[in-house]
């Protein structure tokens, strides 16, 4: 008796399967340090709880995404379906990120 799901030896099978995208990983270093409780003060959409977890997350909502800002510079970007999105998510953080830095050096200024 052939066990469940698995077809006899004398029956031919054919296997094609269909994949499509459902989610990118995708990561970057920008190369500088962050000061991550700044953007999470700059920001609704970043949360930052450094006793949970060491890194800021920052939810995108077009396109959707979450990335994972770090202190040293590195975003992991999760959730997004084409690598035109991936780009177009971490660049909203890359503006954000500028936008910090240029009220901070007025603000020291």
């Amino acid at each position: 008796m052939a066990s469940r799901g698995v077809s006899p030896p004398h029956k031919r099978v054919l296997l094609k399967p269909t994949y499509h995208v459902e989610n990118i990983v995708a990561s970057t270093d920008l190369q500088l340090d962050l000061d991550l409780y700044g953007l999470a003060k700059m920001s609704h959409d970043i949360d930052y709880e450094p006793e949970q977890f060491p890194g800021a997350i920052f939810k995108v909502h077009d396109p959707k995404a979450a990335l994972l800002l770090f202190k040293n510079g590195k975003i992991i970007c999760t959730g997004t379906r084409t690598p035109t999105d991936v780009r177009r998510a971490v660049n909203l953080a890359v503006e954000l990120i500028k936008r910090y830095r240029s009220t901070v050096k007025r603000a020291s200024s």
